[in-house]
């Protein structure tokens, strides 16, 4: 078999690394993408942010001296190398529209975007310092220190603080703490079970508990014996806890042939009892949701825009560019890489707010109805039909509207809370699956509370007012909804 050439032609679509990098960057939240441009910015002398160059400028002003006025970009020699001249991959138009890197030149003002820091200072300059919330094994351990415990209770209570779950119960049992415990020891079951019974009462009360049943029996016997219905209290808990979460009064009553006005208020007592005696205490931060875009109605038309202290306040470093020109081989090599790279950032960063921009006025001149008249009036909408109406791929569509947020007079929500599916209609129309959970709702709370209605005839009052569903159907928005059924609500009630 002779060795031979063949030529062959076939198409091939490939990612390059600046489309990788803006798909990437376009599917980032909003602190996902700062800490990510953070890390770029260490690692590229290029790029700067905002308010990096301000600080240095203040630091040059302080020090009695002005910071030298470098030439501008058109007066910097620099030679494009062989390779970027014979480039000619460059993203998609959809990810990578038209640029000037003009706008990235100049003073502080001309960075991208504006400071999400702004604002973020005290009167006296200074960021404000809150200070770190008390744990529950902190709060647990304080009280341990002050309370009469030999060194032997001493370090069981301890594996026991610190063998709680955030709700503040031992879900693993004594034996969990038993393993944990040194082996010089020696403590058996009982002696922890002891200890575990003295931690119970310390605050929260209920603490240290196996379950909910144990929980709820700790804090019913710290009430005083001449509280009304407190033994009754008891029994319900340590018999009929499982018809208690059904709001079964009378089944109660009649298993423990007790009068229903008594079970009902027992029951009240119980439920001014605490189920998760560690959650007042959890130290975990409350995050807040900044939006990325903001809709508001002017002039009688809705409009968007976005966020600006959402948006990077990203550019070139004008020092380490105008040493370029200075810069001879292998680092001048480096530097001119870096200023690519640093370039095709900033394209991907406009693309990102542009992509936001057009899919969020797509998004607000499709729902109006609903900014206008509330969730009854959501209309349906599907991914494909943003894209179509962009010019866009669906997963592009998918990217941008994930952990991106918009602020609206109703309140804020996810991008991804405006799309639904849609049921059909008796005039040949649809409606969307929020819009019909908004009505359900409404229906369900204007019931009779002695009559509530079932799904079967929730199912028939929506098809009078011409919504074509199934009673599963609205069996499933009901149960999403977390709104118990008809004969649950009927005990309740």
């Amino acid at each position: 078999m002779k060795p031979g050439l063949q030529f062959r032609l076939h198409q091939q679509l490939t990612l390059t690394p600046q489309l990788q990098q803006a798909i990437r960057l376009l599917q980032l939240s909003q602190l996902e993408l700062e800490a990510e441009l953070r890390q770029i910015a260490e690692s590229n002398p290029l790029l700067e942010f905002a308010e990096d160059a301000e600080s240095e400028a203040e630091t040059a002003d302080d020090a009695g001296y002005e910071a030298p006025e470098f030439p501008s970009r058109e007066e910097i020699p620099v030679k494009a190398s062989k390779e970027d001249e014979e480039s000619t991959v460059t993203p998609s138009e959809e990810l990578a529209p038209e640029w000037d890197d003009d706008r990235f030149h100049g003073d502080a003002g001309d960075y991208a975007g504006a400071s999400s820091r702004s604002g973020s200072l005290d009167e006296d300059g200074f960021e404000p310092q809150n200070a770190a919330p008390e744990s529950l094994q902190q709060h647990l351990e304080w009280q341990l220190n002050l309370s009469q415990f030999s060194p032997r209770d001493h370090a069981i209570a301890t594996a026991i603080i610190h063998a709680l779950d955030e709700d503040g119960y031992l879900r693993d049992g004594v034996e969990a703490v038993e393993a944990a415990l040194p082996n010089e020891l020696h403590a058996t079951a009982a002696e922890i079970e002891a200890v575990r019974q003295r931690v119970q009462r310390f605050d929260p009360t209920g603490i240290a508990s196996l379950d909910l049943r144990d929980c709820l029996f700790c804090q019913l016997s710290q009430f005083s014996l001449d509280t009304p219905h407190r033994e009754l209290a008891i029994r319900i808990v340590n018999e009929e806890l499982e018809l208690l979460a059904r709001n079964d009064a009378a089944k109660i009553a009649r298993r423990l042939k007790a009068p229903e006005a008594h079970v009902a208020a027992a029951a009240g007592l119980i439920r001014s009892l605490d189920p998760r005696p560690g959650a007042a205490l959890d130290a975990t931060p409350v995050e807040y949701v900044a939006p990325d875009v903001y809709a508001r109605r002017e002039n009688g038309r809705w409009q968007v825009s976005l966020n600006p202290d959402s948006q990077p306040r990203l550019g070139l470093n004008q020092h380490y560019c105008n040493l370029i020109a200075r810069a001879r081989g292998d680092d001048a090599t480096w530097m001119k890489g870096q200023l690519q790279e640093a370039r095709w950032l900033l394209k991907s960063l406009q693309s990102r707010a542009e992509t936001l921009q057009k899919v969020a006025d797509v998004i607000v001149r499709r729902q109006s109805a609903f900014l206008d008249y509330g969730p009854e009036a959501m209309h349906p909408l599907v991914l494909r039909e943003v894209a179509e109406e962009v010019g866009m791929h669906e997963s592009t569509i998918s990217r941008v509207t994930t952990r991106k947020y918009m602020h609206t007079p109703r309140g804020t929500f996810e991008l991804k809370h405006f799309f639904s599916s849609g049921v059909a209609t008796e005039d040949g129309g649809t409606a969307s699956a929020t819009a019909i959970q908004a009505m359900l709702r409404k229906l369900i709370t204007a019931e009779d509370a002695r009559r509530p209605l079932s799904d079967q005839a929730l199912a028939e009052e929506l098809h009078r007012r011409g919504i074509q569903v199934a009673r599963r159907t609205v069996a499933k928005y009901r149960e999403a909804m977390r709104i118990p059924s008809s004969s649950e609500r009927v005990r309740a009630s």
